[in-house]
């Protein structure tokens, strides 16, 4: 089922679908997993670049290669712009990093490199829109409207078990890029939209 939420069409799996990213299980694998970069606006381009510069000495060898080469991003077999990646795989922003689970084992990791620095404050760009709003899709329709579709990959398996081990709604794990993205005021109002869906929309 499609609910229309101010000109956005959402599938009403954003409400019934349990997610909540696991790193110790995934091991970061989105980062690295698939053909092509993550999607990337074309508004995003200068942020990205910025950033690029301040975390330069952060970035791998190989990485620092791609981008001299051909930038922080380039264009896809689609036509789509998307961020620039090493050996046809890995996000060149991505980095290994060790981790330490709760039963206190050390798990090796790969993260976004962007979103430490920001969360560090040496930035004001986190990551492209289309990682924070992940396993969310954005498709910009021919009627101006932008449509929301759920993208169930396999990598994401161990984020379906913990979202549904925890109850956590996709809307309710993704509140944070959404309000990013949409605003606080299509937020409150997807929100109540949830609160008057008919329980079999909302996975119960």
């Amino acid at each position: 089922m499609i609910v229309e939420i101010g000109n956005v069409l959402v599938t009403t799996e954003l409400f019934s679908e349990r997610f909540c990213c696991d790193l110790s299980a995934c091991k970061g694998a989105c980062c690295i997993e698939g053909d092509a970069g993550a999607p990337v606006k074309t508004d995003e381009i200068a942020a990205l670049e910025e950033a690029a510069e301040t975390i330069e000495s952060e970035l791998s060898p190989a990485a620092k290669d791609v981008i001299d080469k051909q930038g922080v991003v380039y264009i896809d077999r689609d036509g789509d712009l998307v961020t620039s990646i090493i050996n046809g795989r890995e996000c060149v922003f991505s980095c290994n990093k060790d981790l330490t689970t709760k039963s206190d084992e050390i798990t090796n990791c790969r993260l976004c490199l962007l979103e430490q620095a920001y969360g560090k404050g040496l930035t004001k760009f986190p990551k492209p829109m289309s990682c924070a709003l992940y396993p969310l899709r954005e498709k910009q329709l021919p009627n101006g409207m932008t449509a929301l579709n759920y993208n169930k990959w396999e990598i994401c398996r161990a984020a379906r078990k913990k979202g549904a081990r925890l109850n956590i709604p996709l809307y309710k794990f993704l509140r944070g890029p959404l309000t990013r993205r949409f605003g606080e005021k299509w937020v409150k109002e997807m929100e109540d939209v949830a609160r008057n869906l008919p329980a079999e929309y909302l996975g119960k």
